[in-house]
């Protein structure tokens, strides 16, 4: 009887870039917000990638991770996303692009171009573009025999935030619930090379970024900047790949301020939580194997360090999960109502809602593409949206024996997945997302039947 996830060992690169953009870019995030453009800069903004090999000439799976927020266009992210794999000469399914999902990060949209530092916004998606490709051909180039091995902890700074207005049991208010449960599961991957040396660190959270809000003028990462830089001072600087987890229902409990300090705060709680999972980790290549009992009062069960059971397989499926559309207006009504309306709150919403449409389209279902990962013992599931936690935990209690990665806001976005139990609440991530009752559900169905296929794994492949 063993203890450990099966690590993966093949070859791994990784690469990291400054992604900052410049002081003066279009950066409204916010309906409440009083400023267009950003002022200043809290924290640089990063781009890190890492790369997997089985073998060497095996074509790699190409992660990319970015302190950015979301795509409103969906026009913007292909144009990223495509001229990545036409430079890389990847299969679709081989290209994760996770975004960390910044609430004071830039504009990524090019249709901002007339806007108060408009301008600035095409340059720097073409030139986001260009780095993600010289930074993923940095990481193949220095790639190594390498291992990833994986942990579980916790961290309890996200908590849930849908909250019944106190005063007004008919409305549901975006903010701290102190009632509600948490999902509060952290998952740390660890890579290392054969001489033991941390070449790069994963950390998995589901958290919305949401600390600096409205009143923020500057550029940041949000809690990620200072989460980062808690964990490479423990690893000797190797780059630490932040990956937003399924957080559609989960912020910090203090959030919405302007004061960075704060979120420094909560940066460093979770990557504290991170150093810890870390060391709970055997030495690399180990695992942990039941060796008998040692009577001593008590029956002492026996655990002792064994080499770890590794693997160098690597599996990508682009999968499509057939989701069902709400009831929407055309582009053109949309356009309408916001024409007529004089409420900046509301002009802001209906911008948001046209883009939605103009992205899923004018069917009453949109086929959903996910990516799915066999990476080692490892499992990731990339969707383009905000799924609340309920996806990553029962995908996790499906898959017990594999650590399991859930990434939001991942090639795409297109709004949130709550579950259908919500659907009957005046609720923000209800009446945001174009997807109707029943597609977060669908959605979890879609991914296990995936990795149920997927991590039936023939002996032959497994290296003891």
């Amino acid at each position: 009887m063993t203890f450990s996830h099966p690590a993966f060992k093949g070859l791994i690169g990784v690469a990291r870039a400054d992604i900052t953009p410049p002081v003066g870019i279009y950066a409204r995030n916010w309906g409440a917000a009083t400023h267009e453009t950003a002022e200043g800069i809290h924290r640089p903004l990063t781009l890190a990638v890492l790369t997997l090999q089985g073998t060497e000439g095996e074509p790699p799976l190409v992660l990319a991770a970015a302190d950015l927020g979301w795509w409103r266009s969906r026009d913007d992210e292909e144009f990223v996303r495509s001229g990545v794999l036409e430079a890389l000469a990847l299969d679709p399914s081989r290209f994760i692009f996770s975004l960390s999902h910044t609430h004071a990060g830039p504009s990524l949209c090019r249709e901002d171009a007339g806007k108060p530092g408009g301008d600035l916004v095409p340059p720097y998606v073409e030139r986001l573009r260009a780095t993600i490709i010289e930074t993923a051909q940095a990481a193949l180039s220095n790639r190594q025999p390498a291992l990833l091995e994986w942990t579980y902890g916790t961290c309890s700074l996200a908590q849930p935030r849908d909250l019944t207005e106190p005063g007004n049991p008919a409305r549901t208010v975006c903010g701290f619930d102190p009632s509600a449960t948490p999902d509060t599961t952290l998952l740390v991957g660890r890579v290392t090379s054969d001489e033991g040396r941390t070449l790069a660190t994963l950390v998995n959270y589901a958290c919305h970024p949401t600390t600096l809000a409205f009143e923020n003028r500057l550029i940041s990462p949000d809690y990620v900047g200072a989460l980062r830089e808690v964990v490479e001072a423990e690893t000797d600087a190797a780059p630490c790949l932040f990956l937003q987890g399924a957080s559609g229902e989960l912020a910090p409990r203090r959030q919405y301020v302007g004061d960075p300090e704060v979120t420094d705060r909560h940066g460093r709680a979770i990557g504290h939580a991170a150093v810890s999972a870390l060391q709970t980790m055997e030495k690399p290549g180990q695992g942990l194997q039941y060796n008998g009992v040692v009577e001593s009062g008590a029956p002492l069960a026996m655990w002792t360090p064994v080499a770890a059971n590794t693997t160098s397989v690597l599996r990508a499926r682009e999968i499509r999960v057939e989701l069902p559309l709400k009831p929407m207006p055309a582009v053109k009504e949309i356009e309408d109502e916001l024409a007529a309306t004089a409420d900046v709150f509301m002009a802001e919403r209906l911008r948001r809602k046209r883009l939605v449409r103009r992205n899923v389209g004018d069917g009453t279902t949109m086929p959903m593409s996910v990516w799915v990962w066999q990476v080692g013992g490892a499992i990731f599931a990339a969707v383009p949206a905000e799924a609340y936690s309920q996806l990553q935990v029962q995908l996790r209690e499906s898959s017990p024996d594999s650590a399991v990665c859930v990434m939001n806001v991942a090639n795409g976005w297109f709004g949130y997945l709550p579950p259908a139990g919500l659907y009957d609440r005046d609720l923000y991530a209800v009446w945001q997302t174009p997807f109707d009752r029943g597609s977060l559900e669908r959605m979890i169905d879609g991914c296990d039947a995936a990795i149920a296929q997927m991590i039936c794994t023939p002996a032959e492949e497994q290296n003891p």
